[in-house]
């Protein structure tokens, strides 16, 4: 006899616990709402990493103001 512990992790939109195994068709998701979501955050440009902007390394249109 196995003994095998299913895996639950938190869904990364709404945070329940969802099964992270090959039956939960949207893992890491709970749902498919939460996996449509998570990509129209994607999909809107609202997951972004901020970077400070050097001078120098701007165009030479945006350093003349």
């Amino acid at each position: 006899m196995v003994n095998t512990k299913k895996k639950l992790v938190a869904c990364p939109t709404c945070k329940q616990l969802a099964e992270f195994s090959p039956d939960n068709a949207f893992r890491p998701f709970c749902s498919n709402r939460c996996k449509l979501i998570d990509l129209g955050l994607w999909a809107s440009e609202g997951y972004a990493i901020p970077v400070e902007a050097k001078v120098d390394q701007l165009p030479d249109d945006y350093t003349s103001q």
